[in-house]
């Protein structure tokens, strides 16, 4: 077993003149893990962090658990939670900011960088490292655009609905004879002379159409946010849990039950594929 003395701790925050443009951290962090990052948004993945804690402490982090390919909030999370977690083994007390880097924020993002690579020089020893042989050939790809990843499985399908040649002003073109047979006859009806004679009630269907679209949007919108409002939360309540964990209080370890609980085909997403340490240990912010 790897053994390491405990890290550096850096405080420095980020008025200072030795920060890295934007352009600089970048070609830093893909030429330390040749990775191919364009943004300094996608660092919100968090799997870029886990490697360079590798490199830092060999063996203090478990690489095959990170997804390098990571393109959803919940798998970010769990990539920072691994981070978490090597960061109490090696001590550093530093706080994640997990909910805010996980969104995508360029500030939130730029500013958690600069502190790293501050807690990195601190703590590089200059060892060679081969971070493609690290990941064990583990394919990486950047984050999508950050900021889509909450939305664009929902809303993709929705918006793919209704195809553009329904709208009102279509049948001034002609269709493309290859695709009518994957137009519905509704439409076809349409686009006939008795249909522009007497559209009336076809133009009322589209209109129909329309308005439950942007019902099911407004849905969806509602329901994300009213997820988001209640996982902050549970968030909140978790931390004060934490806070308190060592009073061996049985309200507290009531809580903390409920909070973990499982249910019969929903888990957390592989929460239980980190370290073996107790899971209030691993979601300490």
């Amino acid at each position: 077993m790897q053994r390491w003395g405990m890290a550096v701790n850096v405080y420095s925050t980020s008025v200072t003149s030795e920060n890295l443009s934007r352009h600089d951290m970048l070609a830093w962090v893909n030429d330390s893990l040749q990775l191919n990052y364009t943004k300094i948004e996608q660092l919100c993945s968090g799997a870029a962090y886990c490697q360079f804690m590798d490199m830092l402490f060999p063996g203090c982090v478990h690489l095959r658990k990170v997804k390098f390919q990571a393109k959803l909030e919940h798998e970010y999370i769990h990539n920072f939670k691994v981070l978490q977690a090597a960061f109490k083994k090696m001590g550093v007390d530093k706080i994640i900011a997990v909910e805010r880097l996980v969104k995508g924020k360029f500030q939130d993002n730029f500013e958690f960088i600069q502190w790293f690579k501050k807690f990195f020089d601190a703590n590089y020893d200059g060892k060679e490292y081969n971070p493609l042989l690290a990941r064990q050939g583990q394919d990486v790809a950047p984050p999508p655009n950050p900021g889509d990843h909450i939305y664009n499985k929902s809303k993709k399908p929705i918006g793919t609905a209704v195809p553009q040649r329904t709208s009102p002003t279509g049948p001034k073109n002609t269709p493309n004879p290859a695709r009518l047979g994957n137009v519905p006859s509704g439409i076809l009806r349409k686009n006939s002379p008795a249909a522009r004679n007497g559209g009336t009630e076809a133009d009322a269907q589209i209109l129909e159409l329309n308005q439950q679209l942007m019902d099911l949007k407004l849905t969806v919108d509602g329901l994300e946010k009213e997820r988001d409002f209640y996982f902050s939360k549970l968030r909140d309540i978790e931390l004060i849990c934490q806070e308190h964990e060592n009073e061996n209080s049985p309200i507290i370890t009531g809580i903390v039950s409920v909070l973990y609980a499982t249910e019969e085909g929903f888990a957390p997403p592989e929460d239980d594929e980190l370290e073996e340490q107790p899971p209030e240990d691993q979601d300490e912010y």
